[in-house]
């Protein structure tokens, strides 16, 4: 790989109002204002040479690729590395519920009933980006979650993760090359193995 445009998925049913913690494959397919999103990425990538296509296993990340690379050639996979992070007891129900538990807690602490740290989910992201960095497609169009975005924009960047990240746009598209991305594998493991929060932020 040589590109990577990394976006988060267009707007879908789980982000109504408060929106809701949502983990589970398939979960909720885009809305209407999702599906017109997604069209707006595809146009927004049209004289972009995109070789492959990634979502997870959500199904709002694919309905968002199919959208991205409608009338395109181009292989499509799934790379469960790169999923939403997992819940918990907390999958399904309000995700402000979800917040106001893990603003409180470190960041390698669990969510209960199963669930997954964010230092976790950093090292699991940082294991998706590997994925592709050895892939032998030069520009890969990669559509995930608004955590696994926020990570790896800012690991780019040299910045570790904060309590609360700032907003993600939906189906925007950030532009990372090889060396930015392999940057951001970096920060998330080395920070993934001894996590601390840097201050500031916005939403989580």
């Amino acid at each position: 790989m040589k590109r990577l445009f990394l976006a988060r998925h267009a707007f879908a049913g789980s982000n109504h109002g408060f929106g809701t913690a949502s983990c589970t494959a398939p979960g909720d397919g885009l809305t209407t204002e999702g599906v017109e999103q997604g069209r707006r990425l595809a146009t927004s990538l049209r004289n972009e040479q995109v070789d492959l296509g990634v979502a997870t296993r959500l199904r709002r990340t694919q309905e968002t690729l199919e959208l991205a690379l409608a009338g395109r050639d181009v292989t499509r996979l799934v790379v469960p590395e790169l999923d939403e992070i997992r819940f918990g007891r907390f999958d399904g129900g309000p995700l402000a519920t979800y917040r106001a538990w893990a603003v409180a807690e470190r960041p390698d602490t669990d969510a209960p009933g199963g669930g997954e740290s964010r230092a976790a989910a950093a090292a699991r992201f940082a294991g998706g980006l590997r994925l592709l960095l050895a892939r032998p497609e030069d520009t890969i169009l990669a559509v995930g979650h608004a955590l696994v975005v926020r990570y790896v924009l800012d690991a780019a960047n040299g910045l570790v993760p904060a309590a609360l990240i700032e907003p993600v746009e939906h189906a925007v598209a950030h532009l990372l090359d090889a060396s930015e991305v392999a940057r951001a594998v970096d920060v998330l493991e080395a920070w993934s193995g001894d996590p601390s929060f840097r201050s500031g932020g916005h939403n989580l």
